[in-house]
């Protein structure tokens, strides 16, 4: 059984998204801190660690670390991808507490579809990015516009002013802003994406996720020597080195309320 014909219950999802983010912040996972996280005993870690292993999805041996195969971690992203993707929409669209969003996402991962996901990731994209549906539009009126249920001539006003301010930051911002390299964007910052010089594996890892000229990434987290750095581009965490880095170019985007 492939992880591609494999029904996992969502306990199990779980774990294997638990073990994942473990790995990807401490390089290596342990029952305890599994635990810990989950918030169950060692023994129910132990008996899950034992069926994703028959599975073929976990090493691992009483004691020891706990490491995804191949499968399990090509599983355990795609999980974690669903989840990212609904806290991000719920949070950057919808306006919702971070901590609110979180729990919702976690209910809500385990059903919804690749398809919906692209959807979503691709929509919170353009209210970033889009001058008329940004951070300022869903934080100003949460989706709740009451000068427009008065009077449609405040419509028109707030497009006219949208569109002198648009057209102002294009003429302040445009001619001197150049494409700059994404190694040199900072934790929480994002840009979009200008060209993927270079060649290599990134290049193709980077085309095989289905992004294009103008898609969004967020720098996450840099490592304490500034090499690798960890990004998100539609909703899939990637590691790059710097070298890496260098030949994905892009045009950061001011995202400031």
């Amino acid at each position: 059984m492939t992880a591609a014909t494999l029904t996992l219950s969502a306990n199990m999802e779980d774990y294997l998204e638990t073990i994942f983010i473990l790995i990807r912040e401490k390089t290596v996972a342990r029952s305890r801190d599994i635990a810990r996280l989950l918030s169950v005993n060692r023994s129910s870690v132990t008996g899950a660690l034992q069926a994703l292993s028959r599975n073929g999805l976990v090493n691992y041996e009483p004691y020891g670390y706990v490491t995804l195969t191949r499968e399990g971690a090509e599983v355990a992203e795609k999980i974690l991808r669903r989840h990212e993707a609904l806290r991000d929409f719920f949070v950057r669209v919808l306006a919702i507490d971070s901590d609110e969003a979180d729990e919702a996402a976690c209910r809500m991962e385990h059903g919804i579809s690749k398809h919906i996901v692209d959807r979503l990731i691709d929509f919170a994209e353009f209210v970033e990015v889009c001058p008329r549906a940004g951070a300022k539009w869903v934080h100003g009126f949460g989706y709740q516009c009451r000068e427009a249920s008065i009077s449609k001539d405040t419509c028109e006003r707030c497009i006219t002013r949208c569109l002198d301010e648009f057209k102002q930051g294009v003429r302040q911002d445009q001619p001197g802003k150049p494409d700059v390299p994404l190694k040199e964007l900072k934790p929480g910052e994002k840009g979009q994406i200008s060209r993927i010089a270079g060649a290599g594996g990134v290049k193709q890892r980077i085309r095989d996720m289905g992004v294009t000229k103008g898609s969004l990434v967020e720098v996450v987290r840099i490592a304490p020597m500034g090499d690798p750095m960890d990004v998100k581009l539609k909703g899939y965490h990637l590691s790059l080195r710097k070298d890496e880095a260098e030949d994905i170019l892009v045009k950061k985007v001011d995202t400031r309320e």
